[in-house]
C-alpha cells in the first residue's frame, strides 16, 4: 500500500473505547479526539476489531483520519506483552481464531477472579457485567469498575494496585500467544506490528535484545517509546536498539476515557513514521478525513 501524506494535526496511534476497557463509545472517543485537536487518531481496543465500524463513521463525520487497529494481548514467559496491530484485514482467519480464543479465556479469567473475590467481598458476576456494554472484551479493568461502584476501592487504580493486584491471591492468567507468533499473524493479515509501552517495568524486564532481534526479522515494525508509562532508562536502552534493529519508534496516550489518567495527544508520532507504517500495510485501509 502507498500512500501520499494527507495528515493534519497530531497523531495519536492508542486508545480504547467501550469495546475493551475505554470508557467511551468508539463514536464518543473520535469525537473527543476531535475536540482535543487530533488530526489522526487508532482505535485499538483489546483483541477486537468490533469498534471499528462506528469508529469509521464518526471520523467521517468529524473530520478525523482513522487508524484501525488492535492491542493483541500476548505472553513471553511469565510477562504479558502487547503488540499494536495496524491496518491488517479483519477477516483473516488466524486472526480471528487467536482473538476469539483470547477473548473467551480473559473471560473464564473474569469469572474465575470474580467468584474468589466475592468469597471476601458482596461481589457477583452481574456487577462486572453492568460494568460493560454488549460485545465488549471483558477484563480486569471491568472488575476494577465493579468494585469502585461497591466502594471497595475509591479509582480503577486504587482496585488494581489492591484488590486486583497478583499479590493479593486472587489473580487469574489467561491464554494468550507468544509476541513472535502474534507478530507473524499480524504481517500474514497485512498489517503493522509495533510493541506496545515495551519499557514500563525499567531496565531489567526490557525484552531482551535477542528476543527484539527475532521479532524485527518476523516483522515488527516499531516500538511505542513515547507513552507516560515507560520508565526513561529502559526508554533509552530501547531507543538504542530500535536504532540498532531499524525498527521506527512511535508515541501515543493509550487513553481510556475516564479509565485512566492518559490523556488523548499526550505523546504523539511523527507524520512520516505513519507515513512508513500505511506504506507497509496491505489488510486494511486508513480512514483518511
Amino acid at each position: 500500500m502507498t500512500t501520499a501524506r494527507r495528515f493534519t494535526g497530531p497523531i495519536d496511534l492508542h486508545t480504547h473505547s467501550r469495546v475493551s476497557d475505554g470508557t467511551e463509545s468508539p463514536a464518543e472517543l473520535i469525537q473527543a479526539a476531535a475536540v482535543a485537536g487530533l488530526g489522526t487518531v487508532a482505535l485499538t481496543d483489546h483483541d477486537s476489531t468490533a469498534g471499528w465500524a462506528e469508529a469509521t463513521a464518526a471520523a467521517r463525520l468529524a473530520g478525523i483520519t482513522l487508524i484501525p487497529g488492535m492491542e493483541f494481548s500476548t505472553l513471553h514467559g511469565f510477562s504479558s506483552v502487547h503488540l499494536l496491530a495496524y491496518l491488517f484485514d479483519p477477516t483473516d482467519a488466524g486472526i480471528v481464531d487467536e482473538t476469539a480464543r483470547i477473548r473467551e479465556s480473559r473471560l473464564t479469567r473474569a469469572e474465575l477472579m470474580v467468584a474468589r473475590i466475592g468469597v471476601d467481598y458482596a461481589l457477583t458476576w452481574d456487577d462486572v457485567l453492568a460494568q460493560t456494554t454488549p460485545g465488549a472484551t471483558i477484563g480486569r479493568p471491568h472488575i476494577a469498575d465493579a468494585l469502585v461502584a461497591h466502594g471497595f476501592a475509591p479509582t480503577r487504580s486504587d482496585a488494581f494496585a489492591g484488590i486486583l493486584h497478583w499479590r493479593s491471591g486472587y489473580n487469574q492468567p489467561h491464554y494468550a500467544p507468544e509476541p513472535l507468533q502474534a507478530v507473524r499473524l499480524v504481517r500474514a493479515a497485512g498489517g503493522v506490528p509495533v510493541l506496545a509501552h515495551p519499557a514500563t517495568r525499567g531496565v531489567e524486564d526490557v525484552v531482551s535484545e535477542r528476543h527484539l532481534a527475532e521479532l524485527a526479522e518476523a516483522g515488527l515494525f516499531g516500538l511505542e517509546l513515547d507513552h507516560r508509562e515507560n520508565k526513561p532508562e529502559a526508554k533509552a536502552r530501547l531507543a538504542s536498539l530500535a536504532e540498532a534493529y531499524g525498527l521506527a519508534v512511535t508515541g501515543s496516550s493509550d487513553y481510556h476515557g475516564d479509565g485512566k489518567l492518559n490523556r488523548l495527544g499526550e505523546n504523539t508520532t511523527a507524520p512520516e513514521v505513519l507515513d512508513a507504517l500505511i506504506a507497509q500495510a496491505s489488510g486494511s485501509e486508513p480512514v483518511y478525513a
